[in-house]
């Protein structure tokens, strides 16, 4: 197993900076998901990682080794580091065998057995290993391309959006197995998307990478149910975000009084509700009543718009719910929130927005 770790590592193309002093840890054989949109500087991070390219400053480590640094630089192939890109890259007038085997070290009799051990790990049959990469289907070549990673045991695995490419039912089963194989092998790993779903369920931690810095990192349900920010509650999910005012444990809102996060401090808060927190209630139950705008079906759940809240706000919100629960458009509703909420002072708020307009102007100073 093998710890990484990032320390104050930059990156720029020219007078862009891409990367600002970032810090990151990577607990042996766990697994980091580090996800942002697109220029926020993930795939550098990931490329640097592996000494493909170099950093402006800052220091990388992988199991204690130093391996970028002032005065150090380890080539790629001495890094013992497996590297996935987004396309698997597959040799294609290699075999299956082949291609997991390719850049084992040790001698080819012994290949075969690494070979069908490792498609065992990501749940592909032995008969594959003498088929050509133009017979496998994306799923099956993004699993060689990973048993290919993992053949020469690497402390370290770096996946570089290796499921975008896919369709969404194949895209599901293959982070699952991929997912399955890492926790099998003991490797660590890190794995750089845009897409919020698939950092939420694959991963042990998340790392909220934009435009070059780290606004939050920690376990899934931590950083979605507690984000330091309305902008991280926005990217890693749907979010409501109201005006409301909090005082001893409670909040008032558009909707309702509602029991706010331990460590909110009283005074103006921006809200932030998920959707899946808002029930829809019969009429007349005691909570607050909207008007159905509009529904958009998705068979095993439902986004309910709602509007005409409390009868006199033009603001709309959104709730999910079930499908088979989903309501006709032009229903009126009641309004529910389960849960507490997580609430964000005013003036917290005026202070972020600052500092990134002054992180932008430094940037692009002259």
């Amino acid at each position: 197993m093998t710890e990484l770790k990032v320390r104050a590592v930059s990156a720029d193309y020219g007078l862009d900076a891409v990367l600002k002093s970032v810090d990151l840890t990577v607990a042996e054989g766990t697994t980091m998901a580090v996800l942002g949109g697109s220029g926020s500087g993930k795939t550098t991070l990931l490329r640097i990682i592996a000494g493909f390219l170099p950093s402006s400053g800052g220091e990388v480590s992988v199991g204690g080794r130093v391996v970028a640094g002032p005065g150090v630089w380890v080539p790629p192939e001495q890094r013992g580091i497996g590297y996935v890109r987004q396309e698997g890259g597959l040799f294609p007038h290699l075999s299956v065998a082949g291609n997991i085997a390719f850049g084992l070290p040790w001698p080819r009799r012994r290949h075969r057995d690494r070979v069908l051990e490792l498609l065992d790990l990501v749940g592909l049959p032995s008969a594959m290993a003498d088929r050509q990469p133009d017979r496998l289907s994306g799923g099956q070549q993004q699993r060689v391309a990973l048993a290919r990673a993992l053949a020469p045991r690497p402390g370290l695995i770096l996946l570089d959006e290796p499921f975008s490419a896919l369709d969404s039912g194949l895209r599901a089963a293959t982070r699952e197995a991929t997912a399955r194989a890492l926790r099998a092998a003991g490797a660590t790993a890190v794995l750089v998307t845009h897409d919020q779903g698939e950092a939420l369920s694959f991963a042990d931690e998340i790392a909220i990478l934009d435009s070059g810095r780290f606004r939050q990192v920690g376990p899934p349900a931590e950083v979605y149910r507690q984000p330091v920010d309305a902008e991280v509650a926005r990217f890693l999910g749907e979010a409501v975000l109201l005006d409301g005012t909090a005082f001893a444990g409670a909040v008032s809102c558009l909707l309702g009084t509602l029991p706010v996060q331990e460590g909110t401090p009283d005074g103006k808060v921006q809200v932030m509700v998920r959707p899946e927190q808002i029930t829809l209630t019969p009429v007349g139950s005691g909570h607050v009543e909207a008007t159905v705008r509009a529904v958009s079906y998705f068979g095993h759940d439902a986004v309910v718009e709602l509007h005409d809240i409390g009868g006199a706000s033009s603001q709309a919100v959104i709730a999910r719910v079930l499908g088979q629960n989903a309501p006709p458009v032009n229903q009126r509703v009641g309004l529910r929130v389960i849960g507490p909420v997580r609430a964000f002072p005013r003036a917290r708020l005026r202070d972020l927005s600052l500092l990134r307009r002054a992180a932008e102007s430094e940037v692009h100073a002259p």
